[in-house]
């Protein structure tokens, strides 16, 4: 790898630096170093409306559909997303310590077998139009169910208890 990867998108010029920090150069040719993807709607449309932000919290550009631009900006921005987003989704639930809250849930994840409290019904929200459920933790971290109605009967049988 180069010392300063460039890709240049329709309105800005996105850059790694050897650091691992993005760098913008707008159409007027101000730099900045630092850049943070933040999502729109990261549930729903997770491609749809990314926004770059400087360091000072301001806007500095603003993507539609990350689809438009170039593939390699697209490969930077997504890996910026992916190191700044940590939604595990769930494949599987195998077991639970209780059908009353707070209770322990055991579940397999995209991201390896886990164990997480949930604190109250109300921590299981509904998302979007494709049967997906969003369960937050009692630490804070969201669990992804794309479609509750594909998991596994035995999944689907402790999730009933709690929607």
């Amino acid at each position: 790898m180069s010392a300063l990867q460039t890709v240049t998108a329709s309105r800005f010029t996105l850059e790694r630096t050897p650091f691992g920090k993005l760098v913008l150069t707008n159409e007027a040719g101000e730099r900045f170093e630092g850049v943070v993807p933040v999502r729109a709607f990261p549930i729903q449309s997770p491609d749809d409306g990314i926004s770059l932000v400087s360091t000072d919290g301001k806007e500095v550009a603003w993507v539609d559909l990350l689809a438009d631009v170039p593939q390699p900006a697209q490969d930077l921005i997504r890996a910026e997303l992916t190191t700044r987003e940590f939604m595990p989704v769930i494949a599987r639930i195998v077991s639970v310590t209780s059908y009353s809250t707070p209770c322990t849930w055991e579940v397999e994840t995209d991201r390896g077998n886990t164990e997480f409290v949930l604190r109250g019904d109300e921590d299981i929200r509904r998302i979007g139009k494709d049967n997906g459920l969003l369960i937050a933790d009692a630490h804070g971290i969201q669990y992804l169910v794309r479609d509750q109605f594909a998991l596994d009967a035995h999944s689907k049988k402790i999730l009933d208890r709690f929607l």
